[in-house]
């Protein structure tokens, strides 16, 4: 994703950002917009990161925040990355999830408090924990090569 028309962006600071639903949708694309401030999730089995195997970090593709390392991914059957931690205790942060008549955990960007998805308690070891996430607002940056 292009980050140079987000002044918000960055994958350093960690500073907690106030910034209003429409300055975000001035400056993200649609379909990110749609996801990370509406809620909205992408198609299981059809989006970039559900069977990707790749080592190196996942930072949110809103602010740069980083939130997943790839030795944290496992396989599920969900269809969408799965993650048993996220890379910081504080790097994301939960609320309860009453829609659609279900009772879900959502996972919010501790940075800029935007939706990446849901966690659930059916996951592997060591935490029993399966971070649910959209592949769309997520940034995958690979580790350097020695």
């Amino acid at each position: 994703m292009d980050h140079r028309h987000n002044p918000y962006y960055s994958r350093t600071d960690t500073t907690t950002l106030h910034v209003s639903d429409a300055e975000w949708k001035k400056i993200l694309p649609p379909e990110v917009y749609r996801v990370a401030r509406e809620k909205g999730t992408e198609p299981p089995f059809h989006n970039q990161f559900w069977n990707f195997n790749g080592k190196g970090t996942y930072y949110c593709a809103v602010c740069g925040n980083a939130l997943f390392r790839s030795d944290a991914k496992f396989a599920s059957s969900c269809g969408w990355p799965s993650f048993f931690e996220p890379i910081r205790k504080n790097s994301v942060i939960y609320k309860p999830d009453h829609s659609f008549g279900m009772e879900r955990t959502e996972v919010i960007c501790a940075r800029c408090g935007s939706h990446l998805g849901h966690v659930f308690e059916d996951g592997p070891p060591p935490t029993g924990l399966r971070y649910c996430m959209n592949s769309i607002v997520l940034e995958f940056v690979p580790d350097s090569k020695p």
